[in-house]
Protein backbone atom coordinates (compact mmCIF):
# COMPACT_ATOMS: atom_id res chain seq x y z
CA UNK A 1 0.00 0.00 0.00
CA UNK A 2 2.49 2.71 0.50
CA UNK A 3 4.04 1.67 -2.83
CA UNK A 4 0.38 2.58 -4.07
CA UNK A 5 0.60 6.11 -2.40
CA UNK A 6 4.12 6.84 -3.03
CA UNK A 7 3.58 5.94 -6.92
CA UNK A 8 1.01 8.70 -7.04
CA UNK A 9 2.53 11.52 -4.68
CA UNK A 10 6.16 10.24 -5.06
CA UNK A 11 8.20 11.34 -2.12
CA UNK A 12 10.96 13.38 -4.02
CA UNK A 13 7.91 15.91 -5.04
CA UNK A 14 8.08 17.12 -1.27
CA UNK A 15 9.09 20.39 0.30
CA UNK A 16 12.80 19.94 1.54
CA UNK A 17 11.74 20.73 5.21
CA UNK A 18 9.11 17.99 5.35
CA UNK A 19 8.78 14.60 6.17
CA UNK A 20 6.25 12.88 4.29
CA UNK A 21 6.20 9.11 4.31
CA UNK A 22 6.65 6.40 6.81
CA UNK A 23 6.52 7.71 10.35
CA UNK A 24 6.06 4.27 12.66
CA UNK A 25 6.10 0.40 11.50
CA UNK A 26 6.87 -2.05 9.75
CA UNK A 27 6.14 -1.80 5.97
CA UNK A 28 5.78 -5.75 5.26
CA UNK A 29 3.01 -5.53 7.92
CA UNK A 30 -0.17 -7.11 6.53
CA UNK A 31 -2.96 -4.71 6.86
CA UNK A 32 -6.24 -5.62 8.66
CA UNK A 33 -7.47 -1.97 7.70
CA UNK A 34 -6.85 1.58 7.02
CA UNK A 35 -7.74 4.99 8.46
CA UNK A 36 -7.54 8.19 7.01
CA UNK A 37 -7.01 11.38 8.71
CA UNK A 38 -5.64 14.53 8.08
CA UNK A 39 -3.72 14.69 11.68
CA UNK A 40 -2.75 12.45 13.61
CA UNK A 41 -4.14 12.33 17.41
CA UNK A 42 -4.45 10.07 20.56
CA UNK A 43 -8.37 9.98 19.53
CA UNK A 44 -7.46 9.06 16.28
CA UNK A 45 -5.39 6.06 17.14
CA UNK A 46 -8.26 4.98 19.33
CA UNK A 47 -10.50 5.43 16.55
CA UNK A 48 -7.77 2.85 14.63
CA UNK A 49 -7.83 0.43 17.35
CA UNK A 50 -11.82 0.70 17.81
CA UNK A 51 -12.15 0.30 14.27
CA UNK A 52 -9.64 -3.01 13.69
CA UNK A 53 -7.11 -0.94 11.45
CA UNK A 54 -3.63 -1.52 11.78
CA UNK A 55 -2.53 1.55 9.44
CA UNK A 56 -2.84 5.27 9.82
CA UNK A 57 -2.99 7.10 6.77
CA UNK A 58 -2.73 11.41 7.48
CA UNK A 59 -2.16 13.77 5.60
CA UNK A 60 -0.28 16.28 8.41
CA UNK A 61 3.32 14.08 9.35
CA UNK A 62 3.50 13.03 12.95
CA UNK A 63 7.30 13.34 13.07
CA UNK A 64 8.76 16.85 12.01
CA UNK A 65 11.40 16.94 14.17
CA UNK A 66 13.42 13.80 15.58
CA UNK A 67 12.60 12.74 18.74
CA UNK A 68 15.11 12.94 21.26
CA UNK A 69 12.97 10.93 24.05
CA UNK A 70 9.70 8.63 23.58
CA UNK A 71 7.83 9.30 27.07
CA UNK A 72 4.80 11.57 28.38
CA UNK A 73 5.70 14.83 27.90
CA UNK A 74 3.46 15.73 24.70
CA UNK A 75 1.52 14.56 22.24
CA UNK A 76 3.97 13.55 19.75
CA UNK A 77 5.40 11.03 22.14
CA UNK A 78 2.08 10.03 23.40
CA UNK A 79 0.96 8.78 19.80
CA UNK A 80 4.34 6.92 19.43
CA UNK A 81 3.95 5.03 22.47
CA UNK A 82 0.26 4.34 21.73
CA UNK A 83 0.90 3.37 17.86
CA UNK A 84 3.94 0.80 18.78
CA UNK A 85 1.52 -0.87 21.79
CA UNK A 86 -1.37 -1.14 19.69
CA UNK A 87 0.79 -2.21 16.72
CA UNK A 88 -0.43 0.08 14.50
CA UNK A 89 1.67 1.88 11.29
CA UNK A 90 1.86 5.24 10.59
CA UNK A 91 2.26 6.80 7.19
CA UNK A 92 1.86 10.10 6.05
CA UNK A 93 1.27 11.59 2.51
CA UNK A 94 1.72 16.25 3.19
CA UNK A 95 3.44 18.50 0.29
CA UNK A 96 4.07 15.30 -2.05
CA UNK A 97 0.56 14.95 -2.47
CA UNK A 98 -0.01 18.73 -2.13
CA UNK A 99 1.60 18.65 -5.26
CA UNK A 100 1.20 15.51 -6.84
CA UNK A 101 -0.81 15.77 -9.69
CA UNK A 102 -4.97 15.00 -8.92
CA UNK A 103 -3.76 15.55 -4.81
CA UNK A 104 -4.50 18.11 -2.27
CA UNK A 105 -5.83 20.72 -4.45
CA UNK A 106 -6.92 19.00 -7.32
CA UNK A 107 -9.89 17.44 -4.55
CA UNK A 108 -10.38 20.85 -4.03
CA UNK A 109 -11.30 21.88 -7.18
CA UNK A 110 -12.98 19.01 -7.51
CA UNK A 111 -15.43 19.93 -5.10
CA UNK A 112 -16.14 23.22 -6.39
CA UNK A 113 -16.83 22.26 -9.67
CA UNK A 114 -14.18 24.00 -11.44
CA UNK A 115 -13.03 22.82 -15.32
CA UNK A 116 -10.00 23.06 -17.09
CA UNK A 117 -8.27 22.65 -13.75
CA UNK A 118 -4.00 22.76 -13.79
CA UNK A 119 -1.06 23.68 -11.79
CA UNK A 120 -0.22 27.42 -11.71
CA UNK A 121 3.16 26.94 -10.49
CA UNK A 122 4.30 23.73 -11.90
CA UNK A 123 7.20 21.34 -10.57
CA UNK A 124 9.48 18.70 -11.65
CA UNK A 125 11.78 16.91 -10.03
CA UNK A 126 14.11 15.13 -11.79
CA UNK A 127 11.47 13.32 -14.32
CA UNK A 128 8.24 13.75 -11.81
CA UNK A 129 5.98 16.52 -12.93
CA UNK A 130 3.74 18.39 -10.02
CA UNK A 131 2.51 22.00 -8.77
CA UNK A 132 1.93 24.30 -5.74
CA UNK A 133 -0.99 25.31 -6.71
CA UNK A 134 -4.01 25.01 -8.91
CA UNK A 135 -6.46 26.87 -11.11
CA UNK A 136 -9.90 26.28 -12.36
CA UNK A 137 -12.97 27.80 -14.78
CA UNK A 138 -16.04 28.20 -13.25
CA UNK A 139 -18.71 27.05 -14.88
CA UNK A 140 -20.69 30.11 -14.88
CA UNK A 141 -19.40 33.17 -13.56
CA UNK A 142 -20.44 34.29 -10.29
CA UNK A 143 -20.85 37.08 -8.47
CA UNK A 144 -18.01 37.64 -6.13
CA UNK A 145 -20.26 37.84 -2.50
CA UNK A 146 -22.04 34.53 -4.03
CA UNK A 147 -19.07 32.85 -4.53
CA UNK A 148 -17.68 33.38 -1.11
CA UNK A 149 -21.01 31.75 -0.26
CA UNK A 150 -20.43 28.64 -2.36
CA UNK A 151 -17.36 28.14 -1.06
CA UNK A 152 -18.60 28.57 2.89
CA UNK A 153 -21.35 26.32 1.85
CA UNK A 154 -18.95 23.60 -0.23
CA UNK A 155 -16.36 23.12 2.47
CA UNK A 156 -19.10 24.08 5.79
CA UNK A 157 -17.04 27.19 6.79
CA UNK A 158 -19.27 29.58 9.45
CA UNK A 159 -16.97 31.95 8.57
CA UNK A 160 -14.63 32.79 5.75
CA UNK A 161 -11.71 35.74 6.15
CA UNK A 162 -12.07 38.12 2.62
CA UNK A 163 -10.77 41.08 1.43
CA UNK A 164 -12.89 43.31 -0.07
CA UNK A 165 -15.72 42.44 -1.97
CA UNK A 166 -14.68 42.53 -5.68
CA UNK A 167 -16.58 44.49 -7.86
CA UNK A 168 -16.64 41.93 -11.26
CA UNK A 169 -17.55 38.56 -11.56
CA UNK A 170 -15.34 35.12 -10.26
CA UNK A 171 -14.54 33.20 -12.49
CA UNK A 172 -10.85 31.95 -12.73
CA UNK A 173 -9.76 30.25 -9.54
CA UNK A 174 -6.46 29.46 -8.04
CA UNK A 175 -6.18 27.02 -4.93
CA UNK A 176 -3.77 26.24 -2.33
CA UNK A 177 -5.02 24.31 0.42
CA UNK A 178 -3.39 24.98 3.90
CA UNK A 179 -1.17 27.53 4.17
CA UNK A 180 -1.14 29.04 0.88
CA UNK A 181 -0.33 32.86 1.00
CA UNK A 182 3.28 31.98 -0.66
CA UNK A 183 1.44 31.65 -3.45
CA UNK A 184 -1.02 34.93 -3.98
CA UNK A 185 1.34 36.77 -5.75
CA UNK A 186 1.63 34.09 -8.59
CA UNK A 187 -2.15 33.49 -8.57
CA UNK A 188 -2.79 37.39 -9.57
CA UNK A 189 -0.05 36.45 -11.84
CA UNK A 190 -2.06 33.71 -13.67
CA UNK A 191 -5.04 35.67 -14.04
CA UNK A 192 -6.94 34.26 -11.23
CA UNK A 193 -10.27 36.26 -10.14
CA UNK A 194 -10.22 34.51 -6.76
CA UNK A 195 -7.92 32.70 -4.43
CA UNK A 196 -9.09 30.27 -1.74
CA UNK A 197 -6.46 28.81 0.65
CA UNK A 198 -7.05 27.56 4.69
CA UNK A 199 -4.94 30.64 5.97
CA UNK A 200 -2.91 33.42 5.35
CA UNK A 201 -0.91 36.05 7.35
CA UNK A 202 -2.20 39.34 8.44
CA UNK A 203 -0.25 41.99 6.22
CA UNK A 204 -0.34 39.53 2.80
CA UNK A 205 -4.16 41.22 2.64
CA UNK A 206 -3.01 44.31 2.15
CA UNK A 207 -3.03 45.98 -1.47
CA UNK A 208 -5.25 43.30 -3.63
CA UNK A 209 -8.37 45.69 -3.27
CA UNK A 210 -10.17 44.82 -6.80
CA UNK A 211 -7.21 42.87 -8.04
CA UNK A 212 -8.46 39.64 -6.24
CA UNK A 213 -11.08 37.83 -4.14
CA UNK A 214 -9.23 36.86 -0.84
CA UNK A 215 -11.18 33.62 0.66
CA UNK A 216 -9.72 32.22 3.28
CA UNK A 217 -11.60 29.48 5.14
CA UNK A 218 -9.24 27.84 7.76
CA UNK A 219 -6.38 25.12 7.00
CA UNK A 220 -8.65 22.18 8.29
CA UNK A 221 -11.67 23.35 6.39
CA UNK A 222 -9.39 23.52 3.24
CA UNK A 223 -7.90 20.13 3.44
CA UNK A 224 -10.41 17.56 4.82
CA UNK A 225 -11.16 15.77 1.89
CA UNK A 226 -7.95 14.35 1.60
CA UNK A 227 -8.79 11.49 3.12
CA UNK A 228 -11.39 10.93 0.02
CA UNK A 229 -7.69 10.84 -2.42
CA UNK A 230 -6.37 8.65 -0.01
CA UNK A 231 -9.34 6.34 -0.10
CA UNK A 232 -9.43 6.80 -4.11
CA UNK A 233 -5.80 5.67 -4.51
CA UNK A 234 -5.69 2.71 -2.15
CA UNK A 235 -9.09 1.54 -3.60
CA UNK A 236 -7.92 1.27 -7.13
CA UNK A 237 -4.04 0.07 -6.18
CA UNK A 238 -5.25 -2.41 -3.00
CA UNK A 239 -8.64 -3.58 -3.96
CA UNK A 240 -8.85 -6.08 -0.86
CA UNK A 241 -7.94 -3.26 1.58
CA UNK A 242 -10.64 -2.19 4.16
CA UNK A 243 -10.52 1.42 4.13
CA UNK A 244 -12.23 3.85 6.44
CA UNK A 245 -12.30 7.82 6.72
CA UNK A 246 -11.75 8.56 10.39
CA UNK A 247 -15.00 10.08 12.01
CA UNK A 248 -12.45 11.87 14.82
CA UNK A 249 -12.37 15.75 13.96
CA UNK A 250 -8.83 16.85 14.24
CA UNK A 251 -9.33 20.72 13.87
CA UNK A 252 -8.00 22.48 17.09
CA UNK A 253 -9.44 25.47 16.47
CA UNK A 254 -13.04 26.11 17.83
CA UNK A 255 -15.22 28.65 16.70
CA UNK A 256 -16.97 30.21 19.75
Amino acid sequence: MLDALERFAPLPLQESWDNAGLQIGLTEAEVSGALLCLDVTPDVIDEAVRRGCNLVVSHHPLLFRGLKQVADQNDVQRIVRMAIKQDIAIVSMHTNMDNALDGVNWKIAEKLGLTDVEFFVPKTVGDLQGGSGVTGLLRQPLEALKFIVKVKETFGVECAQCNEVLQRPVRKVAICGGAGDFLLDEAITAGADAFITGEMHYHVYFGHEQEIQICVIGHYQSEQFTSEVFRDIIERECPGVRCCIAETNTNPINYL
